[in-house]
């Protein structure tokens, strides 16, 4: 009864899934799509797709509400029946903590169908700027270039960087392995890009170790100062440099202008718990500094492998994008950054409940279901009710089928 009024209540109360994360606005050429298959479990693929979405601070208080309930609920269990004995108790406890530890294994790992962003506008194409395979240290093994192709296919992206730390194995197999033409067939157009330190700070290098060569130590580890600059006195040709989250914000060194080296965008959403919980906390403070350093915002979902739900979008206006190559259409997109710069993208997130301040923390165990149900479709209101009474039927069923009298005979 409570799942059906929380359904029925917040369908007065619905709001877009989707948002422009810098005005909170409606977006008006982009549309979160679920598939037939995502509808199909939508029980499911809210509660782990909300689950994938929560910043640390988030995780944290959810758990301990968890936590909370299970305890109330046992304490008064042992009232109802005070001869239960510790030992059923300890297995209780156990069984709750492995349940828990069964969910966000399959939240990070189980393949499930992905809720897809769809634009309206042929000129506009949806782009991630980081993400990584098992080339990567911290990557998850196994995962490869075709791995990382369907996951933002199946987020509705049509460009993503590749950008390992210290490696570009991954990038050029996934190059190598891309559609002649962008927006030829369903295939996501993967490209070139390493993410490396520079005086302590994350960066992302663009087309590094394609179209720019020598830009990091041998390694691939550290920027190497000297040669960036050298690379960025050639105007309308210097690297393209994104500021990464979770970092520190008063490091940025921001480009100040054509053929001098620097930032020339930060990620104001990054889709590791620790980003999200800064881009969250810090959105104001991002925001300002891309407008006064005329940086442009991108969302990255920083995927390395784990969850199936993307948290942001990062769209472009680029005439003719379709049918470029893969270094055309790096070409054009790493321009419109150098060029456009702040006026250059629109960002897209997926809404979620507010984790930025104590109050949103400390109440999340409500505000968190309370948001997942009022971005609900109506196809996934309808799944969640026949989930929902199917389940009590099934059980209510089995019940009776037990208790029987021609059972007991």
């Amino acid at each position: 009864m409570v799942v059906s009024l929380l359904v029925l209540v917040t369908s007065a109360l619905v709001v877009d899934p989707i948002r422009d994360a810098v005005t909170l606005g409606d977006v008006g050429e982009a549309r979160l799509s679920q598939p037939a298959a995502y509808l199909a479990i939508a029980p499911i693929s809210s509660i782990l797709d909300t689950l994938t979405l929560l910043s640390v601070q988030q995780h944290v208080a959810m758990l301990l509400y968890l936590a909370a309930a299970y305890a109330v609920v046992r304490i008064w269990r042992a009232r109802e029946m005070p001869a239960a004995r510790s030992w059923r108790e300890v297995i209780a406890a156990g069984l709750f903590v492995l349940g828990l530890l069964f969910v966000y294994a399959i939240a990070a790992m189980a393949p499930r169908p992905m809720a897809q962003l769809v634009l309206s506008d042929a000129t506009v194409l949806a782009v991630d700027f980081h993400s990584h395979t098992k080339y990567s240290h911290d990557g998850r093994a196994g995962w490869d270039d075709n791995d990382v192709r369907d996951w933002h296919h199946g987020a509705g992206f049509d460009v993503a960087y590749i950008t390992d730390h210290r490696t570009f194995e991954g990038a050029e197999r996934g190059i190598a392995a891309n559609p002649r033409q962008a927006g030829e067939g369903e295939g996501t157009m993967l490209l070139q890009g390493l993410e490396a330190v520079d005086h302590g700070q994350h960066l992302i290098l663009l087309s590094a170790g394609r179209r720019y060569r020598g830009l990091t130590s041998p390694d691939l580890r550290e920027v190497d100062d000297q040669a960036l600059t050298l690379a960025s006195l050639i105007p309308s040709n210097e690297p393209v440099i994104i500021q990464t989250i979770p970092d520190n914000l008063n490091k940025i060194v921001a480009a100040p202008g054509p053929s001098r080296a620097g930032a020339r965008a930060v990620e104001l959403i990054d889709g590791s718990p620790r980003g999200l919980a800064q881009g969250r906390r810090e959105r104001a403070r991002i925001v300002h500094l891309a407008d006064s350093l005329d940086l442009a915002l991108v969302a990255d979902s920083d995927n390395h492998g784990w969850g199936r739900a993307a948290p942001g979008w990062t769209l472009m206006r680029i005439d003719g994008w379709r049918g470029m190559s893969s270094d055309s259409l790096a070409r054009a997109i790493e321009s419109a950054l150098r060029t456009g710069r702040r006026a250059s993208t629109k960002i897209v997130e997926r809404r979620v409940a507010d984790g930025s301040t104590a109050a949103g923390v400390v109440f999340a165990g409500v505000l968190v279901p309370w948001r997942m149900f009022t971005t609900l479709s109506p196809d996934e209101r309808v799944a969640w009710l026949i989930w929902t009474w199917g389940l009590v039927i099934l059980v209510r069923g089995l019940r009776w089928y037990r208790l029987s009298p021609s059972r007991a005979a």
